[in-house]
């Protein structure tokens, strides 16, 4: 069945862009696959890399991870069809109101939910739309409130999609490159005959399994436990270092080994290196992570037990 999932995504990123693409998805129930189908972590994880090694544009996360599902949990209608994003912030609290402002949000022709997040409470709101900066002074009688732990399952599902989205589209680079220097002949050899590409292509390599490996963990302790879990907050913490630490490395070794022709308008490498690079600092940055993953390892009873797998269920 995963199969087939992964072959489906293939056939409609091979055949449909944009508003054609985002029209397929509907149609085929990729759109909203863990909100509205009832699929689980593993099957969103499969459309997320298909469409990122794709290089397909297409906001899956922000509105089935993310959107659709603190809708949900806050209770607020949003939406049946058409994308969905969301714009997360801090606020204040003035005479019953809630003011702030959320930037950088993502896809922001699409129908919005707000997450205000006050020390007290998530506070969340659904929004015509939004820019991508989204200031606003919302009455709080107007808004639902959630607790704050739902405000940090919100932030590990962005950061789970992202790590998920950037595995494809380090794949993508990786292909791309491999294919380049197995065409590509200078001096008379092709190259990846010489010594130095070989040795870039497997760095490449390494680097990418090693955060495969990484956002595997992450996948399967969403599947098992749930994203409000702590073995799932730790996979995903520990994956969001290790894809993070991967990216530069990779997309440097591809940019390098396309030389020019890899930043051309009309080159697809670019729309996968480009991407990645965006996507590592959001929901939290590697540098981030890691002072997570360290307070992590130093609140366990045993810290080789974070070292060698995610904590015990507890």
């Amino acid at each position: 069945m995963m199969n087939e999932l992964a072959q489906l995504v293939d056939d409609l990123c091979g055949r449909s862009t944009g508003d054609e693409l985002w029209r397929n998805l509907e149609d085929t129930g990729l759109a909203r696959l863990t909100s509205s189908q009832g699929a689980g972590p593993t099957e969103a994880a499969i459309v997320l890399s298909g469409l990122a090694k794709h290089t397909a544009a297409a906001p899956i996360a922000e509105t089935d991870l993310l959107a659709a599902w603190l809708a949900d949990t806050a209770d607020l209608p949003v939406p049946d069809t058409g994308p969905l994003t969301v714009a997360i912030t801090d606020a204040a609290v003035v005479d019953g109101r809630l003011t702030g402002t959320a930037r950088d949000v993502s896809w922001p022709s699409s129908a919005t939910v707000l997450a205000a997040r006050t020390a007290d409470a998530l506070y969340v709101a659904s929004l015509r739309r939004a820019d991508g900066t989204l200031s606003f002074d919302l009455p709080i009688s107007d808004m639902r409130a959630v607790d704050l732990s739902i405000a940090d399952e919100l932030v590990r599902r962005g950061a789970w999609a992202r790590c998920n989205q950037i595995i494809g589209a380090l794949d993508a680079a990786c292909e791309l490159t491999v294919a380049h220097t197995s065409e590509r002949v200078q001096f008379g050899r092709q190259l990846n005959k010489f010594q130095a590409v070989q040795h870039s292509l497997a760095a490449m390599a390494g680097e990418i399994e090693r955060a495969r490996a990484a956002t595997a963990l992450a996948v399967s302790a969403a599947a098992d436990y749930g994203f409000d879990h702590p073995a799932t907050d730790y996979a995903v913490t520990a994956a969001k270092v290790t894809v993070g630490r991967a990216v530069n490395p990779v997309t440097t070794i591809a940019h390098q080994l396309h030389g020019a022709i890899g930043v051309t308008a009309e080159h697809r490498l670019w729309r996968a290196t480009m991407p990645a690079r965006n996507w590592v600092d959001e929901f939290g940055t590697t540098a981030h992570h890691a002072r997570r993953l360290g307070r992590i390892a130093l609140a366990a009873d045993d810290p080789w037990d974070v070292v060698v797998s995610y904590p015990a269920p507890r």
